[in-house]
């Protein structure tokens, strides 16, 4: 008999074992990911020692390291390996770009290197006091328990308030589904309706996780190319033509993740009448960034339209509008045969949302019409922020620009620049190469376009204070007139 542990090894009964493992450098900042070579040495017992390839890489790229299972190999009279292998599910899986960027430039910053970060989406804001407090008197008062898979009936019935007077939608507590934040709503969203081979309608640029989410469901992620000059708001006729029998789900997220996009309604009201016309066909509207919108914009629900409330599973939030992404605490609102089913994968994967967490968020919703001064308050800051890089890189030789209406990112068109050859760098190609120039010569982390299906432009977040996002754009401009564009614009 033997005691098997992942960190010692295998003990008892003079068993001896070792762990080999794939030593590999790899970099997920750009999608460079290096190949492993599985091909690893076996040392004898008395050298203990792992012999591996170590991937090489660009000098540019930012290397993450880690130490990757392979084989066990048992000393007895028949050596055995383990199998090790991956659900093709998983594999087919791409790791976020934006996650692996923030977690390289925040090593950097903890390495010393003067990195300024603009590629989280993350408000720089505190939670305001009043939703903090909430969260700190629900520990003191011992609401610390489980609470119902579907959360407190107390925050249930608050969003249903919200929903009615601010969106115009009607819903019943058992209508709405709290979760451990929007991101999860909206996986559980896409687990529930699609079946293998749906086909899941994502207008690019699209937020990261919605083709990954697709392709965990075994649906296939059917991409929309929107255009810059259009303010990458989706063209009716381009939906119309690429619906199927097999068209299962459209995602519309407004304002959107990306780029600030906001949908006016008399375009939703278009695409509602494509919807319409087919009986498959259900909407995902992400609405996460809804109170973070800039006048004259406006934001509709997409439940709201016409006949629309029977097939939209409409998702928000708490984390961005009333910084609150530590809090983990997002929505689903939807018909409860929808909901239901949604409810059925939360209760056998997580379960309820923090106890805590709904107490803060019942406070958030108590704060007035769309979050009230302390929303207000950030928002005019988000607005300041974007009409100064508006300002800026418009006086940038070569860059295209759609003003953001809503959230708070930048997403600019740099393509003149591809096919630059930067004096100490090499060839800027696309916007993964021109993302690793900016980190390399401005030291300035933002996301290349690709990672949202647009490689024309890169993403810049302005959720940091002013003073930074003016030393970042400095930098950005100083290695930027540094080289010429290569296509006249």
């Amino acid at each position: 008999m033997f005691v098997f542990s992942p960190t010692t090894g295998l003990f008892g009964n003079s068993v001896l074992v070792r762990q080999y493992s794939n030593l590999s450098s790899y970099s997920l900042l750009f999608g460079l990911e290096a190949k492993h070579n599985h091909n690893i040495t076996r040392t004898s017992w008395d050298q203990g020692l792992v012999k591996g390839a170590v991937a090489s890489l660009s000098n540019s790229d930012i290397a993450r390291q880690t130490i990757l299972p392979s084989r066990v190999y048992c000393e007895s009279s028949e050596k055995m390996e383990v199998d090790i292998s991956l659900s093709p599910r998983v594999s087919s899986l791409k790791p976020s770009k934006t996650i692996a960027i923030t977690d390289q430039a925040t090593a950097l910053v903890q390495a010393g290197v003067p990195v300024i970060r603009l590629a989280a989406g993350e408000p720089d804001f505190d939670t305001p006091a009043i939703i903090a407090e909430a969260g700190m008197k629900a520990i003191r008062d011992g609401y610390t328990k489980y609470t119902p898979n579907a959360g407190t009936l107390e925050l249930r019935s608050a969003i249903c308030h919200k929903l009615k007077e601010e969106n115009g939608i009607s819903y019943t507590p058992d209508q709405i589904l709290v979760s451990n934040g929007a991101k999860q709503s909206l996986l559980q969203a896409v687990l529930a309706v699609c079946s293998p081979r749906d086909e899941v309608i994502i207008p690019a640029p699209f937020w990261v996780s919605y083709t990954e989410m697709a392709r965990l469901a075994d649906a296939t992620p059917v991409i929309l190319p929107t255009h810059i000059s259009e303010d990458f708001l989706l063209d009716p006729k381009i939906l119309e033509s690429k619906l199927s029998e097999k068209s299962r789900l459209l995602v519309i997220g407004t304002p959107s993740n990306q780029a600030g996009t906001v949908y006016p309604r008399k375009l939703l009201e278009q695409i509602a009448q494509i919807v319409a016309a087919h009986p498959r066909l259900l909407v995902l509207s992400d609405e996460t960034y809804e109170h973070i919108i800039y006048a004259p914009a406006t934001h509709t629900s997409f439940a709201s339209l016409p006949g629309m409330w029977e097939r939209t599973l409409t998702v928000n939030g708490f984390s961005k509008a009333f910084a609150m992404t530590g809090w983990r605490l997002g929505y689903l609102a939807g018909p409860k045969h929808f909901v239901s089913a949604c409810g059925k994968i939360q209760s056998q994967a997580t379960s309820g949302a923090c106890s805590i967490s709904q107490k803060a968020a019942v406070a958030a919703l108590g704060l007035g019409y769309a979050g009230g001064e302390a929303v207000a308050t950030m928002v005019k800051a988000f607005k300041e922020r974007r009409d100064y890089l508006v300002q800026t890189f418009g006086e940038l030789e070569g860059v295209k620009i759609s003003e953001p209406q809503g959230a708070f990112y930048l997403f600019l068109d740099f393509s003149s620049y591809y096919g630059t050859e930067a004096e100490g760098f090499g060839l800027i190609k696309d916007s993964s190469s021109l993302c690793r120039y900016l980190l390399d010569k401005a030291q300035v982390a933002v996301v290349p376009g690709d990672a949202f299906g647009d490689d024309t432009c890169i993403r810049i977040s302005y959720a940091a204070s002013l003073s930074t996002i003016q030393a970042a754009t400095d930098s950005i401009k100083k290695a930027m007139t540094a080289l010429k564009p290569a296509v006249a614009v």
